[in-house]
């Protein structure tokens, strides 16, 4: 198998990773924060050194702000419905995930206003018409850090300043970004930094978290047992506590810890590099294949390492089908979960391939990739 789909979940995991986990289930069983014993309290420390390595990598300094959920999806929720209200307007972009896209639909169900920043190939993301969107009852801003079909980066720091001299928060969604891009929230005029915990950071499934500024108070999704003020009936009011009721996922999160260190080890530029340089591979060689069609900008260097294309009009998800079966290359095809991107490329019926390789593919791997694609495209054409 040849997996070339790391912008879903990365795959294979470092050892350590691996490890870790299995270390937290054999030797470190305990429930953290539910008991003074040690077992559980081997699991809490296990869990407070993660969120300080999440520190360390994002730029920031209070460990009590990273609040641990089962993904982006549940990040990204718990910033929107904890924050927002109705009467509330929101601004986002035309390249949102639906992990933003639904939720605000939801929203503004319940009379949240809702503005999305209209684009075009090239030109993602329209500074004019987002500097007239802002309204005085503007409370947020939502975008995704790359865009998970073409891989393409937004200005996130000219999107956050403008915020802030509006008044408003920002908060950035790092699926396609979080352990492959710096990312250092002392810099970005960022407010809130939802990311996953099993693509860049290389942690297992079932991981992620959202960061929280200092200045913001967010209505929790989930209320419940926390192992704090447990004689209360009220939903304890500080972080983390407030917005992670429940067993914590222990084991996934000495996975995630364990990814993080890695990345720290490794160097996030250095990641970055040999996944772009692998990117710049396979533009090169798709470029010549006669029928297919490349998606987003050529400056691969300038993108997320995810590469997007289609051979004529035929649908991407049998493409796919076909590199899977001819060649064990594993690709994602369709929509993936990202509608609103797909309208503003017009690949709405057809969808895309996607590529997206990790570190760990080796040069040989997209060699036979390209193969797979060449061979496909003239049996297809």
């Amino acid at each position: 198998m040849i997996y070339l789909d790391n912008a879903a979940t990365t795959w294979p995991k470092p050892q350590q990773v691996v490890a870790a986990i299995e270390e937290a289930l054999v030797h470190k069983g305990g429930n953290a924060g539910r008991g003074g014993h040690g077992a559980a309290m081997q699991m809490a420390r296990l869990i407070y050194q993660t969120r300080e390595d999440l520190c360390v990598l994002f730029g920031t300094n209070n460990p009590t702000r990273v609040v641990f959920t089962q993904n982006a999806t549940h990040a990204l929720n718990q910033a929107l419905f904890g924050l927002l209200q109705p009467g509330d307007h929101v601004i986002t972009s035309s390249l949102e995930h639906n992990a933003v896209a639904r939720p605000l639909w939801a929203l503004k169900q319940r009379g949240v206003e809702v503005s999305e920043i209209p684009g075009v190939p090239g030109e993602e993301f329209d500074f004019g018409e987002y500097n007239k969107a802002f309204r005085p009852n503007t409370k947020l801003v939502v975008t995704l850090h790359a865009s998970n079909v073409t891989g393409t980066l937004l200005p996130v720091e000219e999107i956050g300043q403008i915020a802030h001299e509006h008044g408003a928060y920002y908060l950035l969604d790092a699926a396609q970004t979080a352990g492959v891009f710096p990312i250092d929230l002392g810099l970005l005029s960022v407010d809130l930094l939802a990311f996953p915990g099993h693509k860049g950071l290389l942690g297992p499934q079932g991981t992620g978290g959202l960061i929280v500024k200092a200045d913001i108070r967010l209505e929790p999704l989930i209320y419940g047992g926390t192992g704090s003020r447990s004689e209360e009936d009220c939903q304890p009011d500080f972080l983390p506590d407030a917005l992670e009721s429940g067993t914590m996922n222990g084991a996934g999160i000495a996975g995630l810890g364990a990814g993080v260190q890695y990345i720290l080890s490794e160097g996030v530029d250095k990641i970055r590099d040999r996944e772009q340089a692998l990117c710049r591979k396979l533009w090169e060689g798709l470029r010549e294949i006669p029928g297919v069609k490349l998606y987003g900008s050529e400056m691969v260097e300038r993108r997320s390492p995810i590469l997007a294309f289609n051979i004529g009009e035929i649908d991407s998800i049998k493409v796919s089908f076909l590199l899977e079966q001819n060649a064990g290359v594993i690709a994602r095809a369709g929509l993936h979960c990202a509608a609103h991107a797909h309208r503003m490329l017009g690949t709405l019926e057809q969808g895309v391939v996607r590529f997206s390789p990790s570190h760990f593919t080796s040069d040989e791997e997209i060699v036979t990739a390209l193969q797979a694609v060449r061979r496909v495209a003239e049996e297809l054409s």
